[in-house]
């Protein structure tokens, strides 16, 4: 009996001595949470921005299509959306995308919408070189759109 009367006592002296973490403890967890998330935010903003500016590309595969089956058809691109047999440019939207417009080998791909700051109003061009009756495509940002925020294919 003196056994189990003495573990009582030393279980309850255990628990007295374990009372958590000291305001030091958690002020250096905090501080740590906070460089990560320091390091992470930036990482986060490029990624949606990339993402964003990727959903005007991904737009423009059958503007690009009635483009390049001009060419093949006339030799020539065409002059508009409309001579491109398109609707108008403001139909053709997305959630960061206000339009896409071709003029002449150029289709415009202008960003607004719920885009990112950095990219809302600016605009991503693809020009297409003919060549034989074949089209290929050459995408550029003006230089207002940092590389970093490009797909590889446009830098």
């Amino acid at each position: 009996m003196n056994n189990w009367v003495s573990f009582i006592f030393w279980d309850s002296e255990v628990n007295r001595t374990e009372r958590g973490f000291t305001l030091i403890e958690l002020m250096i967890v905090v501080a740590i949470i906070g460089i990560l998330a320091s390091l992470a935010i930036p990482a986060y903003q490029t990624y949606t921005i990339r993402a964003q500016v990727a959903e005007g590309l991904n737009l423009t595969g059958p503007i690009k299509d009635a483009v390049a089956s001009i060419y093949s058809d006339r030799g020539s691109f065409p002059v508009d959306n409309a001579d491109a047999g398109l609707l108008a440019a403001g139909t053709y939207v997305g959630n960061y995308v206000d339009s896409i417009s071709v003029t002449g080998a150029v289709v415009s791909i202008q960003y607004g919408g719920k885009a990112h700051t950095t990219i809302s109003g600016q605009t991503v061009t693809l020009t297409a070189i003919g060549s034989s009756g074949s089209v290929s495509w050459d995408c550029a940002s003006g230089g207002v759109i940092s590389v970093t925020l490009l797909p590889p294919i446009c830098r």
